[in-house]
């Protein structure tokens, strides 16, 4: 893990091909399945929003609103986003985005993913250590999402 307060890195080594674990993080819907988010009907294309109900309880309130950036096929997903935008109340549209970034290779014993969400020393100050803390740990908690996404038939 990088100590630094910009960037959150994390990775996980899943016992599945490549191509399995691809389709967990390109497929909007498949993606949603593990992450928490209603994207049934929804794809991911480079340059284009997404947005679905967060579905963890007491969250489900939340929109995930993302724009995907960049989709290099088993290789590369990334989107962008407003790190621990959840108060209804809030407008973060003004304020700037973190960069999401899965990177996938493929090892011997399976596929390696990592995930690096850089961008929170533009976060406003007012809410900056709460998105990174609340964030760090989420990735955490997703990294074992998709380790049990794809390890179920």
């Amino acid at each position: 893990m990088n100590s630094s307060t910009d960037r959150i890195e994390r990775e996980i080594l899943l016992k599945a091909p490549r191509s399995r674990v691809w389709r967990a993080l390109s497929n909007a819907e498949e993606f949603g399945d593990w992450f928490g988010v209603a994207l049934k009907g929804k794809t991911f294309v480079a340059g284009q929003a997404v947005q679905g109900n967060i579905t963890h309880p007491g969250y489900e309130h939340i929109v995930w609103n993302v724009l995907i950036e960049r989709i290099e096929p088993e290789r590369l997903l990334s989107f962008r986003w407003h790190p621990y935008a959840i108060d209804p109340a809030v407008d973060y549209s003004k304020e700037p985005t973190t960069l999401v970034e899965f990177e996938l290779k493929a090892v011997a014993d399976g596929s390696l993913v990592s995930v690096v969400e850089s961008g929170f020393d533009r976060v406003p100050p007012s809410r900056r250590l709460e998105a990174f803390r609340m964030n760090s740990g989420g990735w955490g908690a997703q990294m074992k999402n998709i380790q049990h996404h794809v390890a179920t038939p």
